[in-house]
This record gives structure tokens, C-alpha cells and sequence, in this order.
């Protein structure tokens, strides 16, 4: 019968993983993490040996591919602090081929099998440890005469440390020619690692007793060792909020608007290049920090000093945002996130600094520069998490044609967006009668109350963007570059 899921677990020191198994791992059990060479899977161990010793468990890892010297040395370089875990070394020392003359060393096993175990067993009994790490028990393998063989000690291996009351973490290398199915059966659990074309995974599979998070998850390696940003279920995480409008503080915009745009709402502002949307998302950040609140904003395509020094000469001061802990401005670097491990890095700002907007600059760079499959859906199940949470985001995207055919966005993600602001360029002509490019804006779509059907001019100064009346006479909004009919304007 299942364990209800109150009972006590035990955390693997990673986060992320605690969070896919639903709190950590069942003790008195034995669970198996397989992975090819280099994923990750020695130091996962590591976590979970250092996580019990931090929490005054005795822990114990054995040994069989790495030499003891080596674990301590590469376990230093993550600043796994190895001190109370006691080692059990089984691998060959550097004279066994020279000294091995009583036998065969290709076929061992006959000869080597009984120390191997004698020496396991003393250590067991003699330490009672309530952590037993083993890498890899695949070595086990050629101690054992057949297929057969290997099952049963590696089952009684198993039974005998869950019945001295140690919860068993075990790994195995595996590959098309020396498959780990049976190891596979013997365990109370699977955790799966890979490096993968858009990076490393983490993937529970089996989880007896338990629930757990199914689905792939993004693993990385640091220096400080592994973090698993787990996939995000928007339906799992809530927080009460009021849907009051929010202003961007630019009074003949906020009245197009309505008063703003609702909290918990996604907005897409779109445009063509240089037009003003990273701009405007910055004023709806101002005016976020004059309430008190905090925002955070991804920039995706654009140097943070070049974003910084533009808002400081129209007025936005980015940098005392940022010392006032008011705005986090982060650069989202090319190919190095995947979608998982981005949303991790988003919901740190809304869960631990309590950001209360969240500007994302921009979609087109969102899809260039993570590493997915089904980037679109990665970016709805965002945005869907972020209502939840009562958080309103600013999406910017960029229209290729300066001129010509309306278009809300070239990347089918309109639907993502409760709202739609428009800025373009448009056609007029000065007091002087020359002919020169002005800018205009208006809402498309706004979900959750009224807006003006007009356009309006406005114009990005010194003072940041200031907005206008409606435009009376603009014709060609919807099909080619807007303008200014200067016979139906007033006198």
C-alpha cells in the first residue's frame, strides 16, 4: 500500500530534485540513478551524503570506479565538505597488476567476491549509517559469475542495508551493450540524468510509495554543485491579488488604456524596431517603483549598459531602481538557458523578492536564444504561472516591416496576451508643412475592461515618452505606414 505523502523524507541537497520527488526520498530505501559517463550522477551523490551529514546522519559511500584521493579532491572543487562521510575504497590499487599472479585478473570473481563482502558488511555494522551511497554498483557486475548471479546478491546487497536501516543511493553506467534493465526492478525508485542537445536532464521515472513531478526537468552543473530547475505546473502555485488597473504614468496614455493595465494581466506591446516598446515597458517599471514594488526585467538581445544609459537620458533612472531594490535588470545570454532552468531564475524573483511586474524583452529573443522544442508553449505555461501569482507581464515584440501590412506580432503568440498595445510609425507633416516620421499608439485588445478605439501620437523625449491627443484625420493604420490627413485636422 502507498505511504501517505506526509510521511518523513529525506532531502537529496538539491532543491529542485526535492521539489520533483514531492518533498524528498522515502527513507529505508534503495534508489537508483543512471546515466551514461559524465552526467552528473557521482556528484548527486554527493549532495545527498553531505545533505544527511549536514543534518547529523552518519553517511557512508562505497566506492568501485573513483579512488577515495579523488572523490575527496573533486568533492573540494564543489565545496562538498567530505570530513564525518567515511569511504569505502574498492577500487584496484596502482600495483594490483603487478602483484596479481595467484589468478586470473580478467576473471576475479571467484577469488574476489568473499573480501569484497566481508569488508562491506564490517564497515556497515560497525557504523550503522542511516546514508549509503554506491558508485557504481554496475562494477558488481564482474563480480558475478552470470546474469543470474548478479541479480540475486545485488537484491540481497539491497535488502541487507534498507534492514540496517540506511537509505541507499546507487548508480549505474549504462549503454546499448551492457543494458541496466534488471537494476532497473531491483530499486524503489529511478532517478534519470542525460546530457541532451539543449542541455542536461533530470527525470524520475519509478517512485515507489510516492508521488513525484513526472516530466523532464533542466539540470546544471555549477561550481557550487548540481541545480535542477524542475518543469513548472502553473496550476500548482496561486497567491491572491487585487486586478486593479496599473498606470505607466503618461497621462495621455494611461487614458487610452483606461487607466492602465489590469495586474495579473499579460500585455504585448509590439512594433517595429526602435518605435518605443522597451521604453514604455520601462515606464510601466517606474511607475511600479513609486508604489513601493518590485519588477524585474529580461533583456534578451540588447547590451544592459546600452538599455541603462538610454533610460537614464529619458528620465527612467534604471540605477537607482536597482540600488534602491526596486528593479532587477538581467541579461539573458544566447543558447544558455533552457526554458526550465529560466523559469527557475523567474520564480526566485516572484517567490523570494516578490517582483510584482515582470518584463520579458523580448519574444523574438526568447525563441532565438533558449534551447527547446515547444518554446511557445514553454513561454504560455510562464505566463500562465505569473497570473497566478498576480504578477503582470510586459511582453515586447518586434514586426520586421517598418512600413506595410498590420501585423500584432510575426510569432503566432498574440493569444498569449490579454492585451495588446500597438506602436508604429506614421506619416506628417511639421509646422514648417516638411514631411518627417512621427509616432503613434493604440490598444488592440485589453481583457478585462473598455479602452479608446483613437490613436494617439506621442513622442520619446528627454522627460521619456510623452503622449499626445487623439489623432484626428490618421488613415492606413491597419494596412500601410499611417497618415496624417492634414485636410480633416483642426485649424
Amino acid at each position: 500500500m502507498p505511504e501517505p505523502e506526509t510521511t518523513k523524507r529525506l532531502s537529496t541537497g538539491i532543491a529542485g530534485l526535492d521539489e520533483v520527488l514531492h518533498g524528498g526520498l522515502l527513507p529505508q530505501r534503495s534508489y537508483l540513478v543512471r546515466g551514461t559517463a559524465g552526467t552528473g550522477k557521482t556528484t548527486l551523490g554527493l549532495h545527498f551524503l553531505t545533505a544527511g551529514a549536514a543534518n547529523g546522519e552518519k553517511s557512508l559511500l562505497i566506492t568501485l570506479g573513483t579512488p577515495e584521493a579523488r572523490i575527496r579532491l573533486d568533492a573540494e572543487t564543489f565545496g562538498f565538505d567530505l570530513t564525518g562521510i567515511s569511504i569505502i575504497d574498492l577500487t584496484p590499487t596502482p600495483d594490483f597488476f603487478a602483484k596479481a599472479k595467484t589468478y586470473d585478473i580478467f576473471s576475479p570473481a571467484d577469488v574476489e567476491r568473499e573480501p569484497i563482502t566481508r569488508k562491506i558488511t564490517e564497515q556497515i555494522e560497525k557504523q550503522k549509517p542511516q546514508r549509503v551511497f554506491v558508485d557504481a554498483i554496475t562494477q558488481f557486475r564482474y563480480l558475478a559469475s552470470d546474469p543470474q548471479q548478479f541479480h540475486k546478491q545485488t537484491l540481497a546487497f539491497l535488502h541487507y542495508l534498507n534492514h540496517q536501516q540506511a537509505t541507499v543511493l546507487f548508480t549505474s553506467e549504462y549503454s546499448e551493450v551492457t543494458p541496466d534493465d534488471d537494476l532497473q526492478f531491483l530499486c524503489d525508485g529511478i532517478i534519470n540524468v542525460a546530457n541532451t542537445e539543449h542541455g542536461r536532464t533530470l527525470k524520475v521515472s519509478k517512485y515507489r510509495g510516492s508521488g513525484f513531478q513526472e516530466g523532464r526537468s533542466a539540470m546544471r552543473i555549477t561550481e557550487r554543485g548540481i541545480l535542477v530547475y524542475p518543469r513548472l505546473l502553473p496550476e500548482t502555485h496561486h497567491q491572491a491579488f487585487t486586478q486593479e488597473p496599473l498606470p505607466c504614468g503618461i497621462a495621455g496614455l494611461d487614458e487610452v488604456m483606461h487607466g492602465g493595465m489590469e495586474r495579473g494581466t499579460v500585455t504585448l506591446i509590439t512594433g517595429p524596431s526602435g518605435v518605443g516598446k522597451t521604453t514604455l515597458a520601462m515606464h510601466f517599471v517606474h511607475e511600479a517603483a513609486k508604489r513601493g514594488e518590485h519588477s524585474v526585467a529580461y533583456i534578451l538581445e540588447e547590451p544592459l549598459s546600452t538599455l541603462t544609459k538610454r533610460c537614464e537620458l529619458l528620465n527612467l533612472p534604471v540605477g537607482a531602481l536597482i540600488q534602491q531594490d526596486r528593479l532587477s535588470l538581467t541579461k539573458v545570454e544566447p543558447h544558455r538557458y533552457m526554458p526550465e532552468e529560466f523559469v527557475g531564475i523567474v520564480r526566485q524573483e516572484v517567490e523570494k523578492r516578490k517582483a510584482r511586474i515582470v518584463v520579458i524583452d523580448s519574444i523574438t529573443g526568447y525563441r532565438k536564444f533558449l534551447r527547446g522544442d515547444d518554446l511557445l508553449t514553454d513561454m504560455h505555461t510562464l505566463c500562465q504561472y505569473l497570473h497566478n501569482m498576480g504578477v503582470s507581464v510586459f511582453l515586447t515584440n518586434e514586426v520586421q516591416e517598418i512600413a506595410g501590412g498590420f501585423k500584432a506580432t510575426e510569432h503566432e503568440v498574440s493569444y498569449l496576451a490579454g492585451n495588446i498595445i500597438y506602436l508604429r510609425y506614421m506619416e506628417r507633416r511639421n509646422e514648417a508643412g516638411a514631411l518627417e516620421v512621427g509616432r503613434c499608439l493604440g490598444v488592440l485588445k485589453k481583457q478585462l475592461s473598455g479602452f479608446e478605439n483613437t490613436v494617439r501620437e506621442f513622442q520619446i523625449t528627454a522627460e521619456g515618452i510623452q503622449g499626445g491627443e487623439p489623432i484626428i484625420g490618421l488613415r492606413g493604420i491597419l494596412s500601410t505606414m499611417p497618415v496624417v490627413d492634414e485636410s480633416r485636422r483642426e485649424p
